[in-house]
């Protein structure tokens, strides 16, 4: 359900590619990049004010410390404002061992006591110093004399927290950007290694993405599923999908019609769905070979499953019901047809006997033997018809009893049969009747006082089918594999398949909420029975007086015109 991918492809275009591997590793790349320039971008950002948080914090830190000295606030009280002063001299210790780019201290007039350049002491500074003047800290990114710095301000204090002046810290802000700059070849590498890795697993999921799609366009795969669509719902033949754990994917009209489930069957499990029985082992795998035969209600269906390459399965149904009907009629056909030719022989041999004792003028012998040859035929099918009024049973176990007779078996009634013109599907007590006498003819034939006997009886509207044959019988071990669709003995008959008709009776029984059973006759050879509920109608259904009215007409009398019989053969029986 796959077609190759589209060989024309017409004069090469630059733009968005058609292939899926091609798309979709496109899309990756981008969304790939776009990730690490998005998340590169976000880290550079706190980054950059996470620094100026902390130079700004340094600067402060030696402004607390350097206010923190009571000799520099006393020298601020003592002297003046010069270059080789003692506030000039701590001031320039203090800036050479924490690295900061000044320190400068000031009185409460803002004039520099200190600073880098000597020549600017005595002067006011360039900044405003009111905040720390007025006793608070001060951390800015701000820019004076000496350029751009993150600064730390303090008020100095004497011994008796009197603010007598205030410190100026300030930290280049080259440095700060010097130490984030430096920090980007890392980042970028880091970033830059994420997009290989990034780029070479999206190479290799296309990779493998385009081997699933065997290279197909976007536009190829809608229209491979539109055309898969179409041919499944258009074939005549059932398909069904299944997933490696025996999931059921899809499945098209046909196969939902022949397996008897609905839309809603996709999605659930195969045992789930069809239940358990050799149908579903079939599909699951679980039984192997090639046109396989199962029974689905009262379908015969023909399997093939075929794996595919995820694990799963697609297994093919073909409708064989009215193929098996045609074969097992072809059957029964060959059958009567070796009936009618022994018949044939049988008659001429009666008729050369007939006018043997005509030309020897023995009148009476002849009467005589004419009287008994057609007596016994009177007879077996008045026995019959007494016993068993629906027609169509009756007619079948006449034909029977004729097939039975020329392959040397005896074919009788058991006592205490009596079956009631009420049956609500004649048919298909038929198809089980011919199904078991079929069975016992070919078991009971060839074996010493070969002999079937069929018992009919009804049990309010149950009806009870017995079988009886002199055979060799069913081993114990096979009372139930009988049943299973393709288990037989015998040989293969011109359609080529066995195994279906015990199977057949079983669906039929069950359907109506019956049951099948075999076991052995004391006396040798095999019993099937089976019990149908519900087979009979109500007599007022049928017309016929209820219990204290009316007997209805009871069978013909001894000499009468027997029962009318309608007319039919053994291929009634599958």
């Amino acid at each position: 359900m796959s077609a190759p991918p589209t060989t024309s492809r017409g004069p090469r275009r630059f733009g968005w590619p058609q292939r899926v591997f091609s798309q979709v590793l496109l899309m990756q790349l981008a969304i790939i990049t776009g990730v690490t320039v998005l998340v590169t971008g976000l880290f550079l950002a706190p980054l950059s004010a996470q620094l100026d948080d902390q130079a700004m914090r340094r600067a402060l830190a030696i402004a607390q410390s350097t206010a923190a000295q009571p000799q520099i606030s006393a020298a601020l009280q003592s002297t003046e404002p010069r270059p080789d002063g003692a506030v000039q001299a701590a001031a320039e210790r203090i800036r050479r061992a924490t690295g900061a780019e000044y320190v400068v201290i000031m009185d409460k007039q803002g004039v520099r006591w200190s600073h880098t350049d000597s020549s600017r002491i005595g002067d006011v500074v360039s900044t405003d110093p009111s905040t720390a003047l007025a006793g608070r800290s001060v951390m800015e990114i701000d820019s004076g004399t000496l350029g751009r710095s993150a600064r730390g301000k303090v008020p100095l204090l004497d011994g008796s927290d009197r603010v007598v002046g205030a410190v100026s810290v300030g930290i280049a802000y080259d440095s700060v950007r010097a130490r984030l700059l430096a920090t980007i070849p890392g980042l970028f590498a880091y970033a830059g290694g994420a997009l290989a890795v990034g780029a070479l697993a999206a190479y290799l999921i296309s990779r493998r993405l385009q081997r699933q799609t065997h290279d197909l366009a976007f536009s190829d795969i809608s229209a491979l599923l539109t055309e898969r669509e179409a041919m499944l719902h258009s074939i005549r033949e059932g398909v069904v999908a299944l997933d490696r754990t025996g999931r059921i994917r899809l499945l098209n009209d046909e196969a939902q019609r022949l397996l008897g489930l609905g839309p809603d069957a996709a999605g659930r499990q195969l045992d789930e769905a069809l239940g358990e029985g050799r149908t579903t082992d079939v599909l699951a795998g679980r039984v192997i070979g090639d046109d396989l035969v199962t029974v689905r209600g009262s379908r015969v269906l023909l399997a093939n499953r075929m794996p595919t390459d995820d694990g799963g399965a697609v297994v093919t149904l073909r409708d064989r019901t009215e193929l098996e009907y045609l074969g097992r009629e072809l059957d029964s056909t060959h059958g009567l047809i070796d009936a009618l030719r022994a018949q044939d022989h049988e008659h001429a041999n009666r008729l050369h006997t007939l006018l043997g004792l005509l030309e020897l003028e023995m009148h009476e012998e002849a009467v005589e033997f004419v009287t008994e040859v057609v007596g016994v035929h009177r007879a077996t099918a008045e026995q019959v018809t007494e016993k068993v009024q629906d027609p169509l049973l009756a007619s079948l176990l006449v034909g029977k009893a004729t097939v039975a007779a020329e392959r040397g078996v005896a074919l009788r009634m058991a006592p205490g049969t009596l079956l009631p013109d009420r049956l609500v599907d004649p048919r298909g007590l038929v198809t089980v009747l011919g199904n078991l006498v079929d069975n016992a003819l070919d078991a009971a034939a060839g074996s010493a006082d070969a002999r079937i006997e069929v018992g009919l009886r009804a049990e309010g509207r149950t009806v009870v089918l017995r079988v009886r044959d002199s055979g060799p019988g069913v081993p114990a071990d096979d009372h139930e594999s009988i049943f299973m669709e393709g288990w037989s003995t015998k040989e293969l008959p011109a359609h080529g398949k066995r195994g279906l008709g015990l199977p057949l009776v079983r669906r039929l029984a069950e359907r109506q909420g019956g049951s099948v059973s075999v076991s052995d006759a004391p006396e040798g050879g095999a019993v099937f029975t089976v019990v149908l509920p519900e087979a009979l109608a109500e007599p007022e259904r049928l017309g016929v007086p209820a219990p204290g009215g009316p007997a209805p007409l009871g069978p013909p009398t001894p000499g009468g015109p027997p029962a009318p019989v309608r007319p039919t053969t053994s291929g009634d029986a599958l």
